[in-house]
C-alpha cells in the first residue's frame, strides 16, 4: 500500500480542496431541502390541515429512511479509505455493493410501509382525525420511492468517497428541479391537491436513481454482487442505523407531541423542521467534505492531516451556523409568511423561532465534527452519544412540554437540549486520539 498517494498527499489536503468538496456537497444537499421547502410552501397554501398532514407523512418517510444511513455515510467512509490508499477501483466497488443493498432493502421497506401505513399514521396523528386520511394517502404514494431514495444515497456515498464533485451536483439538481416544477402543476393545475406533492417527489426519486445508476455503470470495473463486501457494509451500518433510529425516534416524539397540541402547532412545527433540516443539510456540506478528506487521510496513514482538518471544519461550521442564525433572526416575521397564510400558524412559528435561532451556532460545530468522526469510522461512539442525547435530552424535555403544557416552544427546547449534549460529547472526542485509526481496515 502506498504511504503517500497523490489523492491525499499533504499538498492536496488544502483549503482549496476542502472548499471544492464543500461547494459540491452544498449544492447537492441544498437541492432536496429546497425542493421540500417549495413543496411545503405549495402545500401550505392549501391550508393548515394539508400542511399538518404533510408533516405527518414526511415524518414517517424520514423514519423509514434511517435504513439508508449506512448506504450513504457508511459507503463514503469505506470508499474514502480505499481511495486514500490509492485503490480507486475498490472504492467504486463499494458503490456497486451499496447499490445492491439499496434496492433489496428499499423493496422490503416499501412492503412494510404499505402494510403499516394506517396504524403508523394513526399513532403519529393521535386523535386528529382530520389529518389521518390525507396523511395516509400521501404516505402510501411516497413510500413507493424508497428503493430509488436509497439508490440516490448510495450514489452520493461512493462519489463523495472518491471525491467526485461535479456529477452528483448535476444529477441532484436535474432531478429535484424537475420535481419542484411539477409540484405546483400537480397540486393546483391538475387539482390533485396534497397527493400531487407525493407524485412530484416520487418522480424526482426515479430520475435521480436512474442517473446515479448510469454513472456507476460507467465508472465500475465490474457489477457482480460481492456478499463479503455487503456484509462488511452491514457491520458498519449497524451502528449508523441505531444512531439514525435515535434521531428519528426523538423527532417522531416531537411531531407526535406537536400534533396533539393542534393543527396550528403541527403546521408551525412542519415549517420549523423543514427550515431546520434545510439548514442542517447545508451545514453538513462542511461535514461531508471533512468525511471524505479525513477518511482519505487516515487511509493514507496521515493522522496529522486528519487532525488539522478536524479543527478547520469545526471553525468553518461554527461561522456558517452563526451566519444562518443571523439570517433567520432577521427574517423572523417574513419567513413564516412564505409558507402559510394562517395567522394561527404564524403565531406558533414565532413561539418556536428563538429556540431555532439560538441553537444554530452550536449545531454548526456538531455537524462539522460529525463529518470528521464519520470519516474516521468512529461510529460506535457517535451511536452511543446520539442515543444519550436523544433519550436523556430531547425526549424528556419534549414529553415534559406535553405534560406541563409548555407549547411548541417546549418541543423546540428539547431539540436545543439534544444539540447541547452532542456538542459537549463531540468536542471531547475530537480533542482526543482514539478516533485516529490508520489504514483501510
Amino acid at each position: 500500500m502506498s504511504s503517500q498517494p497523490a489523492a491525499v498527499g499533504h499538498d492536496t489536503v488544502t483549503v482549496r480542496r476542502m472548499l471544492a468538496l464543500t461547494a459540491s456537497a452544498f449544492l447537492v444537499l441544498a437541492a432536496e431541502p429546497l425542493y421540500l421547502l417549495v413543496d411545503t410552501a405549495v402545500v401550505g397554501h392549501l391550508g393548515a390541515r394539508a400542511l399538518g398532514a404533510l408533516a405527518v407523512g414526511t415524518t414517517l418517510m424520514a423514519v423509514l429512511a434511517i435504513v439508508g444511513t449506512f448506504v450513504e455515510y457508511g459507503t463514503t467512509a469505506r470508499a474514502a479509505r480505499w481511495f486514500g490508499s490509492d485503490q480507486r477501483g475498490r472504492a467504486v466497488d463499494e458503490g456497486v455493493q451499496a447499490s445492491y443493498l439499496a434496492v433489496g432493502i428499499g423493496l422490503v421497506v416499501v412492503v412494510a410501509g404499505e402494510l403499516l401505513a394506517r396504524p403508523a399514521v394513526q399513532l403519529l396523528a393521535g386523535s386528529s382525525t382530520e389529518l389521518r386520511g390525507p396523511a395516509e394517502h400521501w404516505f402510501r404514494i411516497a413510500v413507493c420511492g424508497m428503493p430509488m431514495v436509497l439508490l440516490v444515497l448510495a450514489g452520493n456515498g461512493w462519489m463523495r468517497g472518491v471525491q467526485l464533485t461535479r456529477t452528483p451536483v448535476v444529477i441532484v439538481l436535474v432531478a429535484n428541479g424537475l420535481s419542484a416544477a411539477a409540484s405546483p402543476v400537480l397540486v393546483y393545475a391538475l387539482h390533485l391537491g396534497l397527493v400531487g406533492s407525493a407524485w412530484a417527489n416520487l418522480g424526482a426519486q426515479v430520475v435521480g436513481a436512474a442517473l446515479f445508476v448510469r454513472a456507476l455503470r460507467r465508472e465500475a470495473t465490474g457489477l457482480r454482487p460481492d456478499l463479503a463486501v455487503m456484509r462488511s457494509q452491514l457491520v458498519l451500518g449497524r451502528d449508523l442505523i441505531v444512531r439514525a433510529a435515535a434521531f428519528q425516534a426523538a423527532f417522531l416524539v416531537a411531531a407526535g407531541v406537536a400534533a396533539r397540541m393542534g393543527a396550528a402547532q403541527i403546521a408551525a412545527h412542519q415549517i420549523g423542521m423543514q427550515l431546520w433540516e434545510f439548514t442542517a443539510l447545508l451545514l453538513d456540506s462542511f461535514a461531508i467534505a471533512a468525511q471524505s478528506l479525513v477518511g482519505a487521510a487516515l487511509g493514507a496513514s496521515n493522522p496529522r492531516a486528519a487532525r488539522q482538518l478536524a479543527g478547520q471544519v469545526a471553525r468553518w461550521s461554527l461561522g456558517a451556523g452563526a451566519a444562518f442564525a443571523a439570517v433567520y433572526a432577521a427574517g423572523w416575521w417574513v419567513i413564516p409568511r412564505v409558507f402559510t397564510s394562517s395567522p394561527a400558524v404564524w403565531h406558533q412559528a414565532h413561539v418556536l423561532w428563538p429556540w431555532f435561532v439560538v441553537m444554530l451556532p452550536a449545531a454548526g460545530i456538531v455537524f462539522g465534527l460529525d463529518g470528521v468522526l464519520l470519516g474516521a469510522g468512529d461510529v460506535a461512539f457517535m451511536r452511543t452519544l446520539t442515543v444519550i442525547a436523544a433519550l436523556g435530552g430531547f425526549v424528556p424535555v419534549t414529553l415534559a412540554a406535553a405534560h406541563w403544557h409548555w407549547g411548541i416552544g417546549g418541543v423546540w427546547a428539547g431539540l436545543t437540549a439534544f444539540i447541547a449534549v452532542r456538542l459537549v460529547g463531540m468536542v471531547w472526542r475530537a480533542r482526543g486520539d482514539r478516533w485516529l485509526v490508520l489504514g483501510t481496515d
